[in-house]
């Protein structure tokens, strides 16, 4: 996950383009408060029969974690993203997908779909990063990512649903989000897409006091209740970060908590998070630019775990049990987005 984007350039981003900026943990201009509708809002996009109707898959925990498994070491070099990108290519091969090679400038996407049953529905895009920084072996950031996504595609790849399931793997996030500025930058990606989730970490809990912190300027208290997070200053919930013109997508995420599955925040970002930048730090941004709904799924980075960006993003950082929950909350979401005409 990229650690900040400059405000004075997301000024400019407004009226234009996209610019990214440092690196540093801190935002070099101080950012004000906003003002966010904390009303908690419900949505129905399916009658209750449809949703009794739809079962969901379970994840198969042994095959996400063996995805990590491989996938655990640095990827930034070439050989390494290379490796990565056959081994992403193979399995959803295996699952009955054609994948396609989206090159660009200084990295590559992979890119696969499977038709949905109406032409007129639309299509979902599942998505994460496959980079890592230099010397990071990524087993959070974003192995895990990688590996739900996989896990998406193998549940859901030959499930008939009314709109089409994509799956993208976005090259060179760390360095810019550049592999992402290329897909949302291709008007035909973006032609009927109704909807991106991007993962961004989604493996690692922390259980002590003090542990989790907050984008600064963000009030999450009234969400984080909502979701019946009842320790807050511990992170042992997965959040879901989108913009706030379009609540189809967070209120998805947000229906049918379950009780064996870590809390899901659900907090919607007004004004493109142009006045928030700590929450512009993903794969999700460029499609907010481009006024694509868009949701960033993570266990919320360097505000939770020492071990971002480090050497010590290793496997056995990751918590199982909490990267289990996160994924199959991912494969529930996703399945009932797809189920929408």
């Amino acid at each position: 996950m990229k650690q900040l984007i400059s405000i004075a350039l997301f000024i400019l981003v407004a009226v234009a383009v996209v610019g990214w900026g440092s690196d540093s943990l801190q935002p070099k201009t101080a950012v004000p408060e906003v003002s966010i509708d904390r009303t908690i809002h419900t949505f129905q996009s399916q009658s209750p029969a449809e949703k009794n109707a739809v079962s969901q898959p379970q994840v198969d925990s042994s095959r996400l974690w063996k995805h990590v498994e491989t996938l655990a070491g640095e990827r930034e070099g070439e050989r390494a993203r290379s490796f990565t990108r056959d081994y992403i290519s193979q399995q959803l091969k295996t699952f009955g997908f054609s994948p396609k090679l989206q090159e660009f400038d200084r990295g590559i996407n992979v890119f696969a779909e499977r038709k949905g049953t109406d032409s007129n529905a639309g299509a979902i895009l599942i998505a994460a990063h496959y980079d890592t920084v230099p010397q990071s072996p990524g087993a959070d950031d974003n192995a895990t990512g990688v590996a739900a996504v996989l896990e998406v595609a193998r549940l859901l790849g030959s499930r008939p649903t009314p709109r089409t399931l994509q799956v993208a793997f976005f090259d060179r996030e760390e360095i810019g989000l550049l592999g992402s500025l290329a897909f949302a930058g291709s008007p035909a990606r973006l032609k009927n897409l109704q909807g991106a989730i991007v993962l961004d970490m989604i493996g690692y809990a922390c259980r002590t006091a003090g542990c989790q912190r907050y984008p600064e300027g963000l009030k999450p208290q009234p969400f984080l209740d909502a979701a019946g997070v009842t320790s807050p200053d511990k992170g042992e919930f997965i959040a879901v970060i989108g913009d706030a013109e379009h609540p189809l997508l967070l209120g998805t995420f947000a229906e049918s908590p379950q009780a064996d599955l870590p809390p899901v925040m659900t907090l919607p970002v007004p004004l493109k998070g142009l006045l928030t930048p700590d929450v512009l730090r993903s794969d999700h941004a460029p499609f907010w630019y481009k006024g694509v709904g868009a949701v960033l799924v993570t266990d919320t980075a360097n505000l939770r775990s020492p071990h971002y960006h480090q050497s010590t993003d290793t496997l056995a950082n990751i918590d199982r049990p909490f990267f289990i929950g996160s994924a199959q909350i991912v494969v529930n979401a996703t399945a009932k987005l797809l189920e929408i005409r």
